[in-house]
Order: C-alpha cells, then sequence, then structure tokens
C-alpha cells in the first residue's frame, strides 16, 4: 500500500506576497509528489492563516491550493482535514465543494492494523484555559453569524491584522515534554502511532513500539510525516527535491 501523508502549518495568508508565492510553489510541489506517490493525506490543521466562510464568497488568494487539493481528491488521494485554531470558522465548502472531510475533533485511522492518533494539538497545554474559553466563544452561532455581515474584504484584512498582532506578541515556550507526555498517554491507551502539530516545532518520539511525531510547520522548517511499512516518521521536504 502507498504512503499516507501527513503536513500541517503552512499558516497561508499572513506574509508578503513575494514570500507567500514562495511557499506555495512548495507546497503545490508537495501535493504533487503526493499525487504520485501516495494513498492519502491528512492536513494536520491551520492550512490559512485565516479561513471564514461568507455564503457566495472564498478568498481568490487561495484558489492555486485549493485548486491543488481539487486536484488531488480528483486524482483519487483521500484527503482529510483535521481543524486547528486558526480554522474556527470552517463550514461546508471544503466538504461540499473539494469533497474532503473536516474533522473538529481528535480522530483515529487504522492502517495496517496500526491505530493513529490524529489532533492539532490546540489547547492540549495545561495553561491553555484561556483559549479553551475563547475557542468556545468563537465558535458560538453567533457571533459566526454577525461576523458575516461584516464586508469580506474588511473581513479578512481585519482577521489578518489580529493575527499578526498576537503572532508578534505570543511569548515562545518550549512544550515539547508537555507534547511527549499527552502521547504517551495515548500510547497507553493502545495507540501504535500520534500525530500532533500547532507547536511548528519537528518533533519525533520513539516508545518501545510506538512513535510520536510533530509534523512542524510550512513556513520555517517545510516538515510533513509519512507513514509508510507500519511506520510513522519524520520528512523534510527538501530531501524529495
Amino acid at each position: 500500500m502507498k504512503p499516507t501523508f501527513f503536513v500541517s502549518d503552512a499558516h497561508l495568508g499572513f506574509a508578503d506576497r513575494k514570500t507567500e508565492n514562495e511557499r506555495e510553489k512548495r507546497l503545490i510541489a508537495f501535493f504533487q509528489f503526493v499525487q504520485k506517490k501516495g494513498d492519502s493525506l491528512y492536513i494536520v490543521g491551520d492550512l490559512f492563516d485565516f479561513w471564514f466562510e461568507y455564503q457566495s464568497v472564498i478568498p481568490r488568494r487561495y484558489f492555486d491550493i485549493l485548486l491543488s487539493l481539487k486536484n488531488l481528491v480528483n486524482g483519487g488521494i483521500k484527503v482529510g482535514y483535521i481543524t486547528g485554531n486558526h480554522d474556527f470558522w470552517m463550514d461546508s465548502f471544503f466538504e461540499n465543494q473539494l469533497h474532503i472531510p473536516v474533522y473538529r475533533t481528535p480522530i483515529e485511522i487504522k492502517i495496517h492494523e496500526k491505530r493513529l492518533y490524529i489532533a492539532h494539538g490546540d489547547g492540549l497545554a495545561k495553561k491553555d484555559v484561556a483559549y479553551r474559553m475563547l475557542k468556545k466563544f468563537l465558535q458560538h452561532p453567533l457571533n459566526i453569524l454577525l461576523y458575516r455581515i461584516v464586508h469580506p474584504d474588511i473581513g479578512f484584512a481585519l482577521a489578518g491584522f489580529f493575527s499578526r498582532l498576537s503572532r508578534n506578541h505570543r511569548e515562545i515556550k518550549n512544550r515539547d515534554a508537555e507534547y511527549i507526555a499527552f502521547a504517551k498517554s495515548r500510547f497507553t491507551e493502545g495507540y501504535d502511532a500520534v500525530v500532533l502539530a500547532h507547536t511548528h516545532r519537528p518533533q519525533e518520539f520513539q516508545y518501545k513500539n510506538q512513535i510520536y511525531i510533530n509534523t512542524g510547520d510550512w513556513i520555517e522548517h517545510f516538515t510533513y510525516g509519512k507513514f509508510e511499512r507500519g511506520r510513522l516518521s519524520l520528512e523534510y521536504w527538501e530531501k524529495e527535491k
């Protein structure tokens, strides 16, 4: 069986257009690689820096990436999307137009009798209490309805401003140990492999015959996960060039 791939945290839309074009090209090349070599692809959250679905509008800035995802599906690749902390407001576009199922909670998949646990990882840290409350607030149907009243040009510009503000002022913390501890707790539940994201820090941790990876990001590291022949591994896109 061909391998299954995992990728996350491209945050398309946050950088200047020149930088964005280069990252998009690399990501599209990766999708084409998956098309040739893979069986399935899971996006483990935060493909875009901001995503919001109006009734009749999608951002044209993402056209090439969305087309690439559509081509993957049309080419027979199974694609799934696990939402991240920048994916609060995904509605029905991915499922209805791209035929990509969207998972808003962690999922389990089984490959070659191996159980894999997959989650973005936001809100996982013990100190993320405020974030977990904010997530519930932002996902409330009334707040989504109110934001939809805002013109799309204003809505995306406003979201981009607050996203950049948050990125510039956030405190960088090393939470690798917490994520490893979380993975170990999933191992005790019988999972053979755990895939997380969110930290933007590529990580691979072996525990007996079980393994955890963090898929890193497609901003600085360009890393992804691969499950092949019963083994999960962390890979660097540069190796495929």
